[in-house]
């Protein structure tokens, strides 16, 4: 039998009270006297008596039932995260359960096997999507190695999926997810949630489903609060240039606020209902500013985007700015001095820019960057700073790809296929690989001359060891 802490306190409780009993018995002077307290006190104590078993009662009927549901059941709780976010919600997930009385396991979808999970009587799965319904990285292994079985499932399950409706393929893993549990017999303990942009109603939702089942207390999820962060510097990169603005943009953050690169800054923006908005960190945090490179989108209509227009021309320099930050700890660097490869394009150099600023602190030089943008005139974001630490021989490769400038156009992952030997070497020197920016196009394209000129096996294996990770959108 368990007994919670409750229980186990209830229990001390009662034998202090019986020892302070007899204790006080033992003063009394003279013999020991019964004094009937009258009818009306009987009935008094009878009554408290009654309310207290039945409260008793009451909890024990709540308790059992939540434990028909969750006690002892071994709950996973699983999540596919790209920026860190389905993780941290499958942690407060699991906290609510533990809440119930229930036990719970996190785990990442890609150290989920099969039998594990045939094992597990019931779970919940928080997935994300990225690009165009594509699972995150990390569900890959799972992907091919489990959901290419057909052995039938008996747990009871419920998903969560985060996504973006701009996308045409709104919550398409979460949704594929879903219906592959389906369809191997599994039973969804409730509809699956999709949650557009963190959306606060759908997560309250989700969370409101957990407590429900297993019968806990109500939590306050400790996803951070925004704070003011202070808009301090804005300026135009790509002046000139075929493509749209492209924006640097700084904010200080409130004091003692840090970040590691790779992470991501959420920023709030002020609409009705607030939305929100996830940019990747271009700065570390001795820098004393979160760096961003935000560029401009338009709507089919030719208005501004919500996000990019809010930081890029809406709000003024020196105003307040709701932002705060996500952990995102699968574009982490590795803590050692190997070599790193840091493939982007675009925006995506703001995250690879973190990664070289912390590496070239660390005194790290082994840094080879391949960068892509259009024209070399107008888009060598951070043009000044990269050739600097190149010739301080703390970028020891840069290849650059600017596709406009050629007859032909020439991409990042043409770079990667004219440099196969030395791409070969860096990996067996142990490189880790990392790609930023876009999914479409150069995410695919880079992937695809990966697996060309190291074979796909290979590649599989960097991406199931962590040594070949992607930050894309």
């Amino acid at each position: 039998m368990k007994f919670d802490r409750t229980q186990v306190g209830t229990t001390i409780l009662l034998l202090l009270l019986l020892i302070a009993a007899i204790g006080l018995f033992g003063l009394q002077p003279g013999a020991a006297q019964w004094i009937d307290p009258g009818r009306e006190r009987w009935l008094i104590a009878l009554g408290a008596i009654a309310l207290y078993l039945l409260l008793c009662l009451a909890l024990w009927r709540r308790r059992r039932k939540a434990h028909e549901v969750a006690s002892d059941a071994n709950w996973l709780v699983v999540y596919a995260s790209q920026t860190g976010h389905a993780e941290q919600l499958a942690w407060q997930s699991a906290k609510a359960l533990q809440a119930g009385g229930a036990s719970a396991r996190v785990i990442s979808i890609h150290d989920l096997d099969a039998p594990t999970l045939r094992a597990a009587p019931r779970a919940l799965f928080v997935a994300s999507t990225t690009g165009e319904g594509d699972p995150p990285d990390g569900a890959l292994r799972f992907l091919r190695e489990v959901m290419a079985q057909d052995a039938p499932l008996a747990l009871d399950y419920a998903v969560l999926a985060l996504g973006d409706r701009s996308y045409s393929q709104y919550c398409g893993w979460g949704r594929r997810l879903d219906a592959w549990l389906q369809e191997r017999g599994a039973t969804p303990l409730f509809e699956r949630i999709e949650v557009d942009n963190a959306d606060a109603m759908a997560i309250q939702s989700w969370q409101q489903r957990i407590e429900a089942l297993v019968g806990g207390e109500p939590l306050v999820w400790s996803e951070p609060e925004f704070e003011s962060w202070t808009l301090t510097e804005r300026r135009v990169l790509n002046a000139g240039s075929l493509g749209a603005p492209c924006f640097h943009v700084a904010l200080v953050p409130p004091a003692n606020t840090r970040w590691q690169a790779g992470d991501v800054l959420a920023v709030e923006l002020p609409v009705d209902p607030p939305a929100q908005r996830d940019y990747s960190i271009a700065s570390i945090a001795a820098d004393g500013a979160a760096h961003l490179l935000i560029r401009q989108t338009r709507r089919p209509d030719g208005s501004i985007g919500i996000g990019s227009g809010f930081l890029t021309q809406q709000a003024s320099l020196q105003s307040s700015v709701r932002a705060r930050v996500r952990r995102n700890a699968t574009f982490h660097a590795p803590l050692d001095a190997r070599p790193m490869i840091l493939v982007g394009n675009g925006t995506g150099i703001a995250g690879l820019r973190a990664l070289l600023k912390e590496r070239i602190a660390a005194q790290h030089k082994a840094n080879w960057l391949l960068f892509g943008e259009r024209q070399a005139a107008h888009d060598f974001h951070y043009r000044d700073e990269l050739l600097s630490w190149q010739s301080q021989g703390s970028l020891a490769e840069l290849d650059l790809a600017f596709s406009r400038d050629g007859a032909q156009r020439r991409y990042v992952q043409d770079v990667l296929r004219e440099q196969a030997q030395r791409l070969s070497e860096w990996v067996e020197q142990g490189a880790a690989i990392y790609v930023c920016g876009s999914a479409q196009g150069m995410a695919s394209g880079v992937h695809a001359a990966l697996v060309e000129v190291l074979g796909e096996t290979l590649v599989e294996k960097l991406r199931d060891d962590g040594r070949y990770r992607r930050d894309v959108y």
